[in-house]
Formats: C-alpha cells, sequence, structure tokens
C-alpha cells in the first residue's frame, strides 16, 4: 500500500518504487558501444535507460517529475502505437538508477553494472575495454536483447600494449 502525508501526496519513496516496478517491467538499461572521434580512444561506451508504454501522458509526467529524459513516439510497431521515455545523460542515468537501485527486483544487478560502467574513468586502451566487457555483460543480462546481441568487445580495435 503506498503512503500518504496528511495532504494526500504520494511518499517520495513510494514514488521510486513505483518507477523501479516501471522499469522492472517496461524498461531496459543499455549500454552500448559508439564510435565518437571526440573521445582518446575513438569510441565511448554509453548507458541508456528507457521506458516504453503505450501512455504517453504518465511518460511525460515521469520525465517532468524528475526532470529527466525526453518522450518520443515509437513508429516500430504501427499495430499499437507506444512511446519511449528515453535517459542518455551520463549524469542523469547514474542518479536515476541510484533513485530506483534499492526498490528494483528484476534489473538490481544490470543497474550494478550500470553504474560501474558510468564511474569508470577511461585513460587507457585497457580501460575502455573494460568497459566493452561490461556492456557485453549488461547486454547478455536483457531479455530483448539475447538474439541480437552484440560484442561490443571486439569493435574496439585499438593495440594493447602489456603497459596499459
Amino acid at each position: 500500500m503506498l503512503k500518504a502525508n496528511a495532504v494526500g501526496k504520494i511518499s517520495v519513496e513510494a514514488k521510486r518504487a513505483y518507477l523501479a516496478g516501471l522499469i522492472d517491467g517496461d524498461g531496459c538499461i543499455m549500454a552500448t558501444i559508439e564510435r565518437h572521434r571526440e573521445k582518446k580512444f575513438g569510441f565511448r561506451v554509453r548507458v541508456e535507460i528507457k521506458l516504453t508504454l503505450k501512455e504517453k501522458r504518465l511518460l511525460e509526467k515521469l520525465s517532468k517529475e524528475f526532470k529527466v529524459g525526453r518522450v518520443s513516439c515509437n513508429r516500430r510497431n504501427s499495430i499499437k502505437l507506444t512511446h519511449d521515455w528515453i535517459i542518455r545523460d551520463k549524469t542523469d542515468v547514474f542518479n536515476l538508477l541510484e533513485v530506483i537501485k534499492l526498490f528494483s527486483r528484476l534489473k538490481f544487478r544490470q543497474i550494478i553494472i550500470a553504474q560501474k560502467i558510468l564511474r569508470n574513468v577511461i585513460k587507457t586502451p585497457r580501460d575502455l575495454l573494460k568497459n566493452a566487457q561490461l556492456a557485453d555483460t549488461l547486454s547478455s543480462l536483457n531479455v530483448r536483447s539475447k538474439n541480437r546481441r552484440k560484442n561490443f568487445a571486439t569493435m574496439i580495435k585499438i593495440p594493447i600494449s602489456s603497459n596499459d
């Protein structure tokens, strides 16, 4: 049962638990490696949270309430229209994962791996490879990605010396 204060507002804890449940059920936490010219080694590992629902207003309300991400129409499935709430900003993703971490039941391990990726500082090619391997691990935990999973670590073709 949701806790409410004297004026009937839902508590912060209940909102976090509700969001964690939505993401556990209809969301995904992904990490992908992307070519990026401005990065020292030509790649970056990006972590993203996506929540897909039919109810656009609910996603817009969550985006506004948590002050992160954007809501867009998902036209991949023409039979039933859905909408995506996508959070890509590194700080926003980390903070939102922190908000839901203790309430997540299905995606707790994914949250831990995603936060590890976000915390890692890329100083050497080996650091980048380590993050790409974590992205592979995270990808393997996503139910929908199992059949179309990429091996991100093999995308990086940087010679790594034994001194790194």
